[in-house]
């Protein structure tokens, strides 16, 4: 009685030999040319993200008036949120913007949160730049 038939040898060869074929294939090299501008335009365009320079992004106006009664605005949505506020100036006043949103989804919601403590808070139009 045989340990291995001649079709099982035969098949366990067939086997060895196809899997050898298949890793050797697999230890190829790829080598990427790209153009040197690349890794600069990206880091352009994270700077401009970071600034906010980018896109149709949807903020929420939370004040506008004089320069002293914004910085108390600030100051109070600071204490109670976590979403990103700034303060810009628009002759001759001063706007409270929270948030960069990507959807007007996403700032929808941010806005039921925030009429609780600010009820004249709103979501205008997004300027196209």
């Amino acid at each position: 009685m045989r340990i291995l038939s001649r079709k099982n040898l035969i098949f366990i060869s067939f086997l060895t030999a196809f899997s050898y074929a298949n890793l050797s294939a697999q230890n190829a090299e790829i080598t990427i040319n790209q153009d040197q501008k690349i890794p600069m335009l990206l880091d352009l365009k994270t700077e401009m993200s970071e600034d906010n320079k980018i896109g149709d992004r949807y903020k929420i106006q939370l004040f506008y008036g004089d320069n002293n009664e914004a910085s108390e605005v600030f100051k109070e949505y600071e204490n109670k949120y976590s979403y990103p506020a700034m303060i810009d100036y628009e002759t001759p006043n001063y706007k409270v913007y929270v948030g960069n949103f990507r959807n007007r989804l996403e700032a929808d919601r941010a806005l039921l949160q925030i009429k609780e403590n600010f009820p004249g808070a709103f979501i205008p139009k997004p300027k196209r730049r």
